[in-house]
């Protein structure tokens, strides 16, 4: 597999583009989100972003664009990242965020309209988009959040989680459930954490990988049109 990474500044973020060239048809793939899909805490070569590209270049020439920002809200995912995304008309599109509209307590029907605003969007570029979701990752695990408020994170992480997961099952979308699998992880080995005590580190982000490895490969394997765009 030959990779080709083209790194440009665009409007308020970092516009990373990476080529993986392998037999296989073409997938346009975009990566939306906040920090975690930025790679903050780790090597960016070995996050979330670059590992899943390598997954899906396994059957695929895979076309990656990523438009994750550190602190990005699922507001700023609709206003600001949304609209280059779009106009990348994709295939296949990774949605990391939430865990910022947690810590600023976000409201629910907030949220759940930023994400049916991104869906439609991302839907009327392309119908046959295939589009995984996240969630917030278990906020009431981070060390650095205060011990006394990791019960309440713990508890806005469940409710927006039920949302994403109620979207998801009603939009068509394919929820990865990165809080369910991995937050006991997380909360039994502070290891796994970066040095901010906040973000994960290599070692987290590879407890996510297989998480959404599998989720991207569901959602390909739904979509029976992928790459059967509608000019």
């Amino acid at each position: 597999m030959k990779r080709r990474v083209i790194i440009g500044a665009l409007a308020m973020f970092l516009l990373r583009v990476d080529v993986a060239t392998a037999a296989g048809p073409p997938l346009t793939y975009v990566v939306l989100g906040d920090s975690t899909a930025a790679g903050v805490g780790g090597t960016y070569e070995l996050g979330i972003a670059i590992a899943t590209e390598r997954s899906l270049a396994a059957r695929h020439t895979v076309t990656m664009t990523n438009l994750a920002v550190s602190g990005a809200r699922m507001s700023h995912v609709r206003r600001r990242q949304l609209p280059v995304a779009a106009s990348l008309r994709p295939d296949l599109v990774l949605l990391s965020a939430g865990a910022n509209d947690v810590t600023h307590l976000t409201p629910l029907p907030r949220m759940r309209a930023d994400l049916r605003a991104i869906v439609q969007a991302l839907t009327a570029a392309n119908p046959n988009v295939r589009i995984v979701v996240t969630g917030a990752p278990d906020m009431g695990s981070p060390p650095r959040i205060p011990r006394i408020l990791r019960g309440i994170a713990a508890w806005r992480t469940v409710q927006a989680n039920r949302m994403f997961r109620a979207e998801a099952a009603s939009q068509g979308l394919i929820f990865a459930p990165i809080a369910d699998v991995t937050g006991p992880l997380f909360r039994h080995d502070p290891s796994l954490f970066a040095a901010d005590r906040f973000h994960p580190n290599d070692r987290g982000y590879a407890t996510w990988i297989p998480v959404l490895n599998e989720a991207l490969a569901t959602a390909l394997s739904s979509n029976s049109d992928l790459g059967m765009r509608a000019d």
